[in-house]
């Protein structure tokens, strides 16, 4: 399978939504209920979602064709293939469309390819506000704007990234310990926050505002972001040698049979580098 053709179709089909999404960017669009989560945020989609996962599916069914791919994509329901194929596409065509309808940055196009094992081996993110595109292959690396990525930190101060306030998190005393404890064993004297993406940019910002971290406490309630949400950055991270796990530190599993809600596990991706 060659990775770096795949990669590329990711690419365009990514920048194919990117184009749909910028063309509703100023408009008012109705908002739709659909089965989700516990949050408000998994139970909405917008005609948006779903004209960008139409454009994403006509350029990626043609490889689950030419070379067997599986398929997950978040409008479209699981038809079990990716327990089935060697691995699968997992698609957000629009991540953080709670943060596109409030017309707040936040939003993005997410596509990776997951091996059968759970294991990220391509990842894309587009974000049609900066139009900027983030992608990695396994084993070849990271790249922005399709120039190899070098993370550098300069910030005096720890960024906690959250889709969620920390003050309108139910955790937000157990997240506030670990924020403090990292800040001291950073030797800082900040905490800022960033808030109010979706998960995919959530772990994108985490890179671009180092010393930074993003995280999901373990819950009961289904929720916790899905597969999805997960998958593309993951890829990345992988490349960039930084964490992408569970919340106590596990390799990610991209390729869940009980759910594909990570809400059992959490999630922690952090960049604390200086």
């Amino acid at each position: 399978m060659d990775l770096q053709h795949l990669a590329n179709i990711a690419i365009e089909a990514a920048l194919s939504a990117g184009k749909i999404i910028q063309k509703y960017m100023d408009d008012n669009i109705i908002v739709e209920q659909k089965e989700g989560g516990s949050t408000y945020a998994s139970q909405i989609v917008t005609k948006v979602d779903r004209e960008c996962e139409t454009i994403i599916l006509s350029h990626l069914k043609p490889t689950c064709r030419t070379f067997d791919i599986g398929l997950l994509s978040e409008e479209t329901e699981d038809d079990k293939s990716r327990f089935e194929k060697d691995a699968f596409w997992c698609i957000d065509p629009l991540d953080g469309t709670l943060a596109f309808i409030n017309k707040q940055p936040g939003f993005s196009v997410s596509i990776a390819l997951i091996a059968k094992d759970g294991k990220p081996v391509i990842g894309v993110v587009f974000n049609p506000s900066t139009e900027t595109l983030y992608y990695a292959i396994k084993g070849q690396g990271a790249f922005k704007n399709r120039i190899p990525w070098d993370i550098k930190n300069t910030n005096d101060y720890l960024t906690y990234v959250t889709d969620k306030t920390l003050k309108d998190t139910p955790s937000h005393t157990e997240i506030r310990h670990i924020l403090n404890k990292q800040k001291t064993d950073l030797g800082l004297y900040i905490i800022k926050e960033i808030s109010g993406a979706g998960a995919v940019m959530c772990a994108i910002l985490v890179l671009e505002n180092g010393p930074a971290c993003f995280l999901k406490l373990p819950k009961k309630a289904i929720g916790g972001g899905s597969i999805w949400d997960y998958a593309a950055t993951a890829c990345i991270y992988n490349e960039l040698a930084l964490p992408a796990t569970t919340f106590n530190g596990k390799i990610l599993n991209l390729n869940k049979k009980d759910s594909t809600f990570m809400n059992s596990e959490g999630v922690y991706y952090s960049n604390l580098m200086l």
